[in-house]
């Protein structure tokens, strides 16, 4: 029988530890086979940053770097700018890339680094107890805010792909999502491209993935994928916000 789908190379033989349902290992095969599609395993460097997150280098057969809640974009610009040649990427969740790390983030944009960003974003911190992030939606109830996300209170969550597309010196932000087989190949794709860019020199891309957290949503696993498709697209909305060789990205 010929085999038609296996585990990538750049993907290790392992257990992963995720709770079930959680998407991070789809978001994990993503980027594997994306490497293996462009030949660039031996040259990859991926940082590990702080949550759910961190655990990337477990699993994802490339050298790895652990950096300090946030900074991840920093330690990438430290390591692409001493190894122009290496393919550097981060990999971050959205309480350490939307929170501690905002600064980091925006001025790696800022300054077009030509590095890769995978941003996974599942509207709460996984790792540390189902807190509020700054991507909790408004209403959303987590451990910190139990009656629901209270805009007076709490602010707006921050939308960054949009925020990050007024950024002159970004060159590509998309929003994919991870809840669907056609939209995890549409996300496969968007990986595949930011690196690519990158291995072109054409500057600093971003691709936000929009996950699940059953565990800290309290959910079933079929389910977090419902409330993803309801909740989180008409907050979120998918789609190319920024592409240096398109005039207009979002047709």
């Amino acid at each position: 029988m010929k085999k038609v789908f296996s585990r990538p190379d750049a993907l290790k033989d392992v257990t992963m530890h995720y709770c079930p349902g959680c998407t991070h290992g789809i978001a994990h095969r993503l980027i594997a086979q994306a490497i293996d599609e462009l030949g660039i395993r031996g040259k990859s460097v991926g940082i590990a940053s702080v949550g759910c997150s961190v655990f990337s280098y477990k699993y994802i057969d490339v050298d790895f770097q652990q950096a300090a809640h946030g900074r991840a974009p920093a330690v990438a610009t430290g390591i692409k700018r001493t190894n122009p040649d290496t393919v550097v990427f981060t990999y971050q969740g959205d309480g350490d890339l939307a929170s501690i790390g905002t600064a980091e983030l925006i001025h790696a944009a800022a300054r077009s680094e030509n590095i890769s960003i995978f941003f996974i974003n599942n509207a709460i911190y996984g790792m540390t107890g189902g807190q509020m992030a700054p991507t909790t939606l408004p209403g959303q109830v987590t451990t910190t805010s139990p009656r629901g996300r209270d805009i007076p209170s709490y602010g707006n969550p921050i939308k960054v792909s949009e925020m990050l597309a007024t950024i002159e010196g970004a060159a590509y932000i998309e929003r994919v999502s991870l809840h669907t087989p056609a939209a995890v190949a549409k996300a496969r794709k968007a990986v595949v491209k930011s690196l690519r860019y990158q291995m072109e020199g054409k500057g600093f891309s971003l691709i936000e993935m929009l996950s699940t957290c059953p565990t800290n949503w309290g959910v079933s696993p079929l389910k977090a994928m419902e409330w993803l498709k309801e909740n989180m697209l008409p907050a979120y909305p998918l789609g190319v916000f920024k592409d240096r060789e398109k005039v207009n990205a979002n047709e």
